[in-house]
């Protein structure tokens, strides 16, 4: 099982000219003990769940193009990009450009999209039918793994088209970067991925987990498609402690109340469902470190981890 680690949060102190040094220093520490996955929210404004709408937010793209480089081995992608947010011949541009800046390291997140509210202080057009959505992530796929294969592309659908488009450089990654697609959908999401997924991410519990992976082994088999090749993950959200009495210590310090959107625990209990979710099916666990606890991540990192993978590396204190 790899893991990975997901930054929900810009904020790392009261300086928010600082904030990309913050990132910076997180990655790097994720690339150096063991994990290998580093992701960032593709978002304008911080989501209800992590945090207010006004606190401090950076674009996904520019910062995984800056991360890519100052760092050599993680892999980097947004986690995800809503399908809205970019034309997708742009995005192709953008991503191909990632991979060439990285050396290869970057995988395409991408998703059907959903914040309303975000698409509203935009200006984007935010299709109420989630079947709308997910068909144009669905064209937009076909549309970006085009630019990416051939010469010139053309590619004409009910939402985006491009005629003879030329894409140079090309991915250093072949035949193209993975694509990651994000999303439980029974009917629609999981059938695109059977069908242009290199990568899944499904949200829930074990048991939710386990059922969205049944599913998408029987659209795999209706297409035809190899389960076994697509690469399943789940992101959950994590802040840890050794007792319980250090983490509603920890809880109250940074107001993660009884809302809080994931799982605050011990690391006993935390490798207990980490453990759950490894029987379920999950390939890489993706850790989004609460209020960016950099107690989180480095008991993740020496204490978890490597019960999981004997591989992972530990080396220096969290930043």
């Amino acid at each position: 099982m790899k893991f990975g680690i997901h930054n929900p949060s810009f904020v790392f102190g009261p300086d928010s000219s600082e904030m990309f040094e913050g990132l910076k220093a997180k990655a790097q520490w994720a690339e150096n003990n063991g994990f290998a996955w580093f992701s960032v929210m593709d978002h304008l404004i911080q989501i209800p769940w992590i945090g207010p709408s006004d606190e401090p937010f950076m674009e996904g793209w520019t910062a995984i193009t800056a991360l890519a480089a100052v760092t050599s081995r993680i892999r980097l992608s947004t986690l995800v990009s809503s399908v809205a947010y970019r034309n997708p011949a742009l995005l192709a541009k953008i991503a191909s450009n990632v991979d060439v800046i990285s050396r290869g390291r970057v995988t395409l997140g991408i998703g059907a999209g959903w914040f309303d509210e975000e698409y509203r202080q935009y200006g984007w057009e935010f299709p109420p039918k989630p079947a709308v959505r997910i068909r144009q992530m669905e064209e937009a796929v076909q549309l970006i793994l085009a630019m990416w294969r051939e010469k010139r592309a053309t590619f004409h659908g009910r939402y985006f088209r491009i005629e003879d488009a030329i894409l140079e450089p090309k991915p250093v990654q072949k035949p193209h970067p993975p694509v990651m697609i994000a999303g439980g959908g029974e009917q629609m999401t999981l059938r695109v991925v059977a069908r242009y997924g290199d990568m899944c991410n499904v949200a829930g519990t074990p048991a939710d987990v386990q059922r969205k992976f049944a599913i998408l082994r029987s659209h795999c088999e209706s297409v035809g498609r190899n389960f076994g090749a697509i690469e399943k993950t789940n992101i959950t959200s994590l802040l840890l402690a050794r007792t319980e009495a250090e983490l509603a210590a920890k809880r109250s310090r940074l107001g993660v109340g009884a809302a809080f959107n994931g799982f605050a625990g011990t690391v006993e209990a935390a490798m207990n469902l980490i453990g759950t979710y490894r029987d379920a099916g999950v390939d890489m666990l993706i850790a989004s470190i609460a209020k960016n606890d950099a107690e989180t991540m480095q008991l993740l990192a020496s204490e978890i981890v490597p019960k999981f993978d004997a591989a992972s590396p530990v080396s220096s204190a969290a930043r």
